[in-house]
């Protein structure tokens, strides 16, 4: 069996399909192309995927105090859970105010409304503000807004 098969041009050319010679330099060549696109779609996974960690704000209450994680994952606005799609971010007082019975947080470096919904009533019991932001392709939105003492 023949691996020429007729191109339509003055020259036949070699096939490289199943039949041809695994090492010819064509085979090599689309395994290289394969395995350069498997690493860069592995990276780009890497790169989008958030970092792995509890979704209390700062991610070192699940190892240090149980109950307050657990705490942190029972929180609820009335837009649904805090962690549910969000990690919590813990806010300075300068980025977050009050206007006309609303609140305003500052995330990367823009004002953002809080839906009233999205504000939790129960006492902080960490004391600090904390924001559970939504980044999406439509810009940020806020899941849930607990504040803080302002110290």
């Amino acid at each position: 069996m023949s691996t020429w098969i007729e191109s339509g041009g003055p020259e036949p050319r070699q096939f490289s399909g199943a039949y041809a010679d695994q090492n010819s330099p064509i085979h090599r060549e689309g395994r290289c192309k394969i395995s350069l696109r498997l690493a860069s779609a592995v990276l780009l996974v890497m790169l989008a995927a958030p970092a792995s960690q509890a979704r209390d704000p700062d991610g070192h209450y699940a190892a240090q105090n149980p109950e307050l994680h657990k705490w942190f994952e029972s929180l609820r606005s009335g837009k649904g859970p805090c962690c549910s799609d969000a990690d919590g971010t813990a806010v300075s007082d300068v980025d977050w105010e009050t206007a006309n019975g609303h609140y305003r947080v500052r995330l990367d470096g823009e004002w953002i409304d809080v839906p009233d919904e999205a504000v939790i009533t129960e006492p902080n019991r960490i004391g600090r503000t904390i924001v559970w932001p939504i980044r999406g392709y439509l810009g940020v939105s806020i899941r849930c807004f607990m504040p803080g003492s302002m110290t």
